[in-house]
């Protein structure tokens, strides 16, 4: 049978197949899409992976704040291996303009290990030395200088050498506020960056001796130096934030896609349904021939899978492309240029899905057609209204179950993708029956008495009608697009507005307690009516959680508290833009044991509750502490916020700085900024602005990145229109066969369609608009505890888009149907 099968399969598929094309393009634009975002992340990743050394510096880096390594501990350091030191601090550069933050990096002459340090054609020496600075182009466009000339840094006079072409661990030195300069540590004493209490770290970056494992090693030092404040990160560890940012936003866009490919899967059921449709006469004759329902079902079996088995072909092999289109158009935009690879693994997730997609989707059509008797074949119908049998029900149960097991078992963060899952199957759920009772609440409206509107009406609620399927697909892509234009407007118009006015102008940093008069002068020359924010901040790490170290806890992925030194501050009463949630805050003149205070959500991240017992290592030192109370504060406006907050009294009598906050107006920004460099200048002033431009960029390519693939669902979702229109062309095709002779003209017959789909375009613009605002607004209030401000505009411009598209297409089916003549058409029905 299955040799029959496969021949009248084949012979049928080279004369007709082409009614199978809208199978193949919905699952060529969901593989891609999957294929594509699952290639690129895994490309980056690898990238990061394979340079893992180069941008660590070494195979293994310990790493301490606030001070530099001793004696001793520099020679444990040097038996593992070649050792070199970086100290990392801030310092502000002025060539004449005012003062510019810099991330300022001492180097010694061993750095660096791995990797080649390169600067610009045109440079004095190959590096800098005493009184000499290399410097990124970008502070030298800023400053207006130019390689030789010299520039105030901090306390010194210095040159520049050089501009920087390649830093190798740039990218793994993390997050910093200002452009890299680079000195040598002689250098660095003549900058005065490094006071008492200033804020900076030592790296010590070692290239193992051959035969030693990195992470042994590190804990191997960690623990003959007990309570000293290292913290060890390996070649692996280099990138550890920007990968896990990296694979959270892969692992959101790949839920994204995989919604593209359930929107495209509802078009696979259309196209199928079309196809079968166009199939009903060679049905019938191979039934009448004795033909039985299992070699019926291998034909088609047989056409539908080859037909997407070449679309998901195809999409897996523009997918894998993606990461050489990216780097080729985009490739600026990328923290890492991706490693270009064939990545197996994405492809065969991607291949896997759309297989089973397909075969969801399909398999009902299929067995509606299969079951049907030849007579009622022979009536040009494929069994509406059949119910489905238990074998069916069956198939279809494994194949959801197979979908749901690999989503969440390829997830990154399975709990995520089996939330998305089971929301995405309530959404879908939630249209379908929206759809099915917009079909059954328009059959029982009263006929309206124009009859073209009445014909229109008619044509979205009688039997064979696409109405609900077409509220699935479309409702499904565009709510996601509108809930994305929701969710993107909100958060910038938070950024652009409601931040800035809420934000100060700048945050000193290694403000010394003696110098806060001075700094308070400095400030109310230029502005007697600045406000000043001062509290006392300290660097400082969690080392145990009732009583249990840090090393042995199974950290969730939103415990950022737990990562890296944290810091500090005391206070007597209760911050500003901070409130008390949970517990009580000690009394002003509190002098007993040792109390603290955590942010309520960092406290839900690590199981933290009222009474519970912290341990926080300070410079070295364990500070055992009781949680008093939890607190929720308002991140938005970039002031001084502090995630642990103790008690006064025991933690006072650690060394510490000042943090400043600046509240002026925007017009004496530089004016501030140089009265304070000229009376302190080892004081680092951070304009709040730069950090806001700074976010905005990562914002604007998440946004980008989001917005692409939400495209790719959007698209799914036309497709499936057409697909839509496609199934009941031959309907369409009766009734303005029908029309005409009853003496309806082509125009008539186009204006029922048109008001049909401009119906049809505003019910599922109001459903958007209703589910895709309501997801933006959970996302928006409930993730990112952000006031709701989408902009309208945008989302009606969204909508407008859809409707228009979906009118259109409607439209051009329309052109298409009206071409039939009457007696051509009803010799072919």
């Amino acid at each position: 049978m299955i040799g029959v099968a496969w021949r009248l399969a084949w012979r049928d598929l080279r004369r007709g197949g082409q009614g199978l094309w809208l199978l193949a393009l919905c699952l060529f634009l969901g593989s891609a899409a999957l294929a594509g975002i699952g290639s690129l992340s895994a490309s980056v990743l690898a990238a990061l992976d394979e340079g893992g050394r180069a941008m660590l510096g070494g195979d293994l880096e310990m790493t301490v704040s606030q001070r530099r390594a001793s004696v001793e501990e520099g020679a444990a350091f040097a038996q593992a291996g070649r050792v070199s030191e970086v100290v990392q601090t801030r310092a502000m550069a002025d060539a004449g303009r005012g003062p510019v933050l810099v991330d300022l990096r001492a180097v010694d002459a061993k750095w660096p290990l791995v990797g080649q340090f390169r600067l610009t054609p045109g440079a004095l020496a190959a590096r800098p030395k005493g009184a000499q600075i290399a410097v990124a182009p970008a502070l030298a466009d800023r400053l207006g200088v130019r390689v030789g000339q010299r520039l105030r840094v901090g306390r010194a006079d210095v040159q520049i050498i050089g501009l920087i072409a390649d830093e190798p661990d740039r990218l793994g030195a993390g997050f910093a506020l200002g452009p890299p300069v680079l000195v040598d540590p002689a250098g660095l004493d003549l900058i005065g960056a490094i006071q008492p209490g200033s804020l900076y770290q030592s790296h010590y970056r070692i290239a193992l001796r051959p035969g030693i494992a990195a992470r042994a090693t590190g804990r191997r030092l960690t623990d003959r130096f007990p309570g000293a404040g290292w913290a060890t990160r390996t070649a692996g560890d280099a990138a550890g934030g920007l990968k896990r940012g990296l694979a959270q936003l892969g692992q959101f866009l790949l839920l994204v896609g995989l919604a593209s490919l359930a929107v495209a899967g509802v078009g696979v059921g259309s196209g199928v349904s079309a196809y079968l449709a166009g199939k009903t006469r060679m049905i019938a004759t191979l039934k009448v021939l004795g033909a039985r329902s299992p070699l019926i079902a291998a034909v088609f079996l047989g056409q539908i899978g080859a037909v997407a088995a070449l679309g998901i072909a195809l999409g897996l092999v523009v997918g894998a492309c993606v990461p050489v289109l990216v780097a080729q158009v985009a490739g600026s935009a990328l923290p890492v240029s991706p490693r270009l690879a064939i990545y197996p693994a994405p492809l065969l997730t991607a291949a896997a899905l759309a297989a089973s997609v397909a075969m969801l989707f399909a398999l009902p059509a299929l067995a509606r057609a299969r079951r049907v008797p030849a007579a009622t074949l022979l009536r040009d119908t494929v069994g509406v209204g059949a119910r489905p049998s238990w074998r069916l029900i069956a198939v279809v149960t494994l194949l959801v179950a197979a979908l749901v097991g690999i989503a969440v078992l390829t997830a990154s963060d399975a709990y995520l993708a089996l939330g998305f899952v089971g929301a995405a199957a309530a959404l879908v759920a939630l249209l379908w029956l929206v759809g099915v009772l917009l079909r059954h609440g328009l059959a029982r409206l009263p006929r309206p008495r124009p009859p073209l509107l009445r014909l229109a009406l008619a044509n979205l609620h009688r039997p064979g009608a696409q109405t609900d399927r077409l509220v699935v697909a479309l409702g499904l892509g565009f709510s996601l697009f509108v809930a994305m234009t929701t969710i993107n407007t909100s958060l910038s118009a938070e950024l652009a507005s409601t931040v800035p006015a809420k934000a100060p102008r700048f945050l000193a940093l290694d403000l010394q307690p003696e110098d806060a008069p001075s700094f308070r002068t400095a400030v109310a020359a230029v502005d007697r009516h600045a406000r000043i924010e001062a509290v006392p901040s300290l660097r400082g790490s969690i080392s145990a959680i009732k009583g249990v170290p840090v090393a042995q806890l199974r950290a969730r992925s939103d415990s950022w508290v737990l990562r890296g030194d944290r810091t500090l501050t005391w206070s007597a009463t209760v911050p500003p833009r901070n409130q008390v949630v949970a517990g009580r805050w000690w009394p002003q003149d509190y002098r007993g044991p040792p109390l603290v205070s955590i942010e309520d959500r960092a406290a839900t991240a690590l199981g933290i509750r009222i009474g519970d017992t912290i341990t926080v290592s300070v410079l070295g030192v364990e500070v055992p502490a009781r949680v008093a109370a939890l607190r929720k504060i308002d991140w938005s406006g970039l002031g001084l916020n502090f995630a642990i907050v103790f008690s006064p009294g025991y933690i006072e009598e650690a060394p510490h700085t000042l943090l400043a906050s600046v509240y002026a107006r925007p017009t004496d920004d530089g004016a501030i900024a140089r009265q304070v460099g000229a009376a302190l200048p080892s004081v680092t002033l951070v304009r709040v602005g730069d950090i806001i431009g700074q976010v905005g960029q990562v914002l604007a390519q998440v946004a980008l990145a989001v917005r692409a693939a939400a495209a790719a669902t959007v698209a799914a979702g036309l497709a499936v229109l057409v697909g839509a229109v496609a199934a009941t062309t031959r309907a369409r095709r009766y009734d303005s066969v029908v029309l005409k002779l009853l003496g309806a003209r082509a125009r008539q017959v186009l204006t029922v369609q048109t008001i049909e789909y401009l119906l049809l375009s505003v019910l599922l613009a109001a459903i958007a608009l209703v589910i895709g605002a309501g997801a933006g607004w959970i996302v928006v209030t409930r993730v990112f505890n952000q006031p709701w401000a989408p902009d309208w505009a945008a989302v009606t411009a969204v909508i407008g888009t859809a409707c228009a598209v979906t009118l259109g297409i409607g439209l051009l089916s329309g052109v298409s149907v009206l071409r039939a003549r009457p007696a051509q058409a009803l010799r072919s029905l």
